[in-house]
């Protein structure tokens, strides 16, 4: 164990860093942690979601050079180090029945081959936590299932020298604690909406609330309330980096930063293993570690 505290954020796509945690991220940066984000595909597939860059012609065309320019100002902006697998993005398929996943994309990749690169980036970096998505990905994209899936084979494989042979991927490693992003939680929405109502603002989650069945299949439990609300607006410049993705007019950015601070100050999570000692509910993902780094 050594002085410094590492956190390693591993993401799907581009503005994931940014959508999931990202207030955690510049808390902890503050504090002088060793802060890794690792993003596992480049967003190729992704829909230009934002209004008012449809149709831009270059944009579609460079939609990868693009989504990785926006990457490097959202790191910018968050101050965290910033790491690439390579993978390709599976898209987000639609219809019925759905359609086939794209050949070669992230989610149809052998998962101990996938999560073997993320070994290499954790027995290179070293980081006492890990942050990753629930096995349902938060919502359920392909490239975020799969992300869980190589997550988990990870920080086991992490300190598997008979997997993953120190010769190939470095020195073997074990990372001490991993943790779901759980930030899109129903008791936050619900207090967050009521708390528009109560002001007499129109909020922007009563469709959330009413198809909430549709896109959460359990409750998750929330384990770690991470205060942060003092770099809420560090993480909206950061999602707003992400122009192709997000629409600053939007609905993300309707709810305002005072009622936020006041009403939902934090950022959830669920912890999901821990080799070291700790009191439930935390407040720091770094609970049961930091005493002893």
């Amino acid at each position: 164990m050594t002085d410094q505290l590492r956190l390693m954020a591993v993401h799907a796509h581009p503005d994931d860093e940014s959508s999931k945690g990202a207030a955690t991220m510049a808390k902890y940066v503050s504090e002088g942690v060793d802060v890794l984000v690792v993003t596992c595909t480049g967003g190729e597939r992704g829909s230009i979601l934002n209004p008012k860059l449809q149709g831009d012609k270059y944009i579609e065309e460079h939609i990868h050079e693009v989504r990785k320019k926006e990457m490097d100002e959202a790191r910018g902006i968050l101050g965290v180090k910033q790491e690439w697998l390579g993978f390709v993005d599976s898209g987000l398929p639609e219809g019925d029945p759905l359609p086939p996943l794209p050949e070669g994309c992230f989610a149809l990749e052998d998962v101990d081959k996938a999560a073997g690169e993320l070994v290499r980036q954790i027995r290179a970096f070293r980081p006492q936590v890990i942050t990753t998505y629930d096995e349902n990905g938060g919502y359920p994209h392909p490239d975020h299932i799969m992300t869980h899936k190589i997550s988990m084979v990870a920080f086991e494989g992490a300190d598997d020298t008979a997997k993953y042979p120190e010769s190939e991927f470095g020195p073997a490693y074990r990372p001490l604690k991993l943790y779901y992003n759980q930030g899109f939680n129903r008791p936050r929405t619900e207090a967050l909406h009521q708390a528009m109502l109560d002001r007499g603002l129109e909020s922007p989650y009563g469709e959330w609330l009413k198809r909430w069945s549709e896109f959460e299949r359990v409750e998750r439990t929330l384990t770690t309330h991470v205060p942060c609300a003092d770099f809420f607006e560090i993480r909206d410049k950061a999602l707003i980096a992400h122009a192709t993705q997000i629409d600053p007019d939007g609905g993300w950015f309707r709810v305002p930063m005072e009622v936020q601070r006041e009403v939902w100050p934090t950022e959830e999570y669920e912890l999901a293993k821990s080799l070291v000692d700790t009191s439930l509910p935390e407040d720091d993902l770094f609970a049961g570690i930091r005493d002893n780094a």
